[in-house]
């Protein structure tokens, strides 16, 4: 017996009947020979955790655009808060864990520069694109099972099992993922981040704990640990032994409020994002000049037009990938001019 298959015996053993077990995974699209070591949900995880995509989201925004300070959240950090709070109420109510963290680990890989400024410049851009008779659509969680299905190791893709790929596509609010473990990453995700941003917002001093409404935080906590500790429990509470994994109603509500909150008080009114509007014209700026230059795009991306795919889904691609920093660099380089001399 293999290692893996001990691993997979074991999680026979200790799991709960509804979790989502190793050796019965509905398998990749691709054939592939198992690992003596690992299960397939463990190399899903390795495979994210060591691809460029991954990589990439330490230098892409989260919520404040190119912040002065080293605390404040990037995508990255946002990544693994969400990992370690999905983790933590994976193992309480017996899922399985490596399929958990592959599903966090991939579900922000698709994000664009400036974080959601750059996601609605391309939905936009893409609104306004009909192929085929189909209008097209940009949405970074689509974008990531792109990643890891058709742009990561040089068009190869991750070749990752359909329960990952399920749980990356369908992190979003009011989305269904395949297993328990998927919905644990949906709801993480949003603990994580309404609780980080806070935290980024108090840092910023745009916020202070005392502005949050008093009637949430009586309940779910007067601190950023106080309120991710309030909505783990909660979770384990309401799904201990159950064929579902979600808040109750009443922390549903609590949750929503917070981010409702949130809304009117950073994500949309904040001085902090004020300059989300020139991130959004940047890229806009980006995507005409490779709409217009294809030649100037990386090779892997010109032979991606040439095999057939829409130059608007080439560059969109491209322009996706890029880090804030590099974004910023590539517009200079095209759109500001360089000072020179007369010899």
């Amino acid at each position: 017996m293999t290692i893996r298959e001990r691993l997979e015996q074991e999680e026979h053993r200790t799991l709960f009947k509804y979790a989502a077990f190793s050796d019965m995974s509905e398998g990749r699209d691709r054939p592939d020979t198992p690992d003596d070591i690992r299960t397939v949900y463990q190399r899903d995880r390795d495979r994210i955790l060591h691809s460029k995509s991954f990589r990439r989201l330490e230098h892409k925004t989260q919520v404040f655009l190119a912040p002065y300070g080293d605390h404040y959240r990037t995508r990255l950090t946002h990544t693994l808060e969400v990992s370690q709070i999905a983790r933590t109420i994976a193992v309480s109510l017996g899922l399985n864990e490596d399929l958990t963290e592959a599903i966090a680990l991939g579900h922000d890989l698709g994000h664009t520069p400036f974080g959601h400024a750059g996601e609605r410049a391309l939905g936009r851009i893409m609104n306004d694109t009909v192929i085929d008779g189909v209008r097209q659509h940009f949405l970074h969680n689509e974008q990531s099972v792109r990643v890891v299905e058709v742009l990561e190791k040089d068009g190869q893709g991750l070749n990752l099992t359909r329960e990952v790929r399920s749980g990356i596509l369908n992190h979003g609010t009011g989305m269904h993922p395949s297993t328990l473990e998927g919905c644990i990453v949906q709801i993480s995700d949003k603990i994580a981040y309404v609780n980080h941003d806070i935290d980024d917002g108090i840092r910023a001093g745009i916020l202070s704990e005392e502005d949050l409404p008093r009637e949430i935080t009586d309940i779910a906590g007067r601190s950023k640990s106080e309120r991710i500790s309030f909505f783990i429990h909660d979770f384990i509470r309401h799904s201990e032994g159950k064929p579902f994994a979600s808040l109750s109603p009443e922390a549903t509500d609590l949750l929503y409020g917070l981010r409702s909150y949130m809304t009117d008080a950073l994500y949309t009114k904040s001085i902090a994002k004020a300059e989300e509007s020139k991130a959004e014209k940047m890229i806009q700026s980006l995507y005409e000049y490779y709409d217009s230059h294809t030649e100037a795009l990386p090779p892997e991306y010109i032979a991606m037009i040439g095999s057939g795919t829409p130059k608007c889904i080439v560059v969109c691609d491209y322009i996706a990938g890029m880090t804030d920093n590099y974004a910023m660099h590539t517009f200079e380089d095209i759109y500001v001019p360089r000072a020179w001399e007369i010899m």
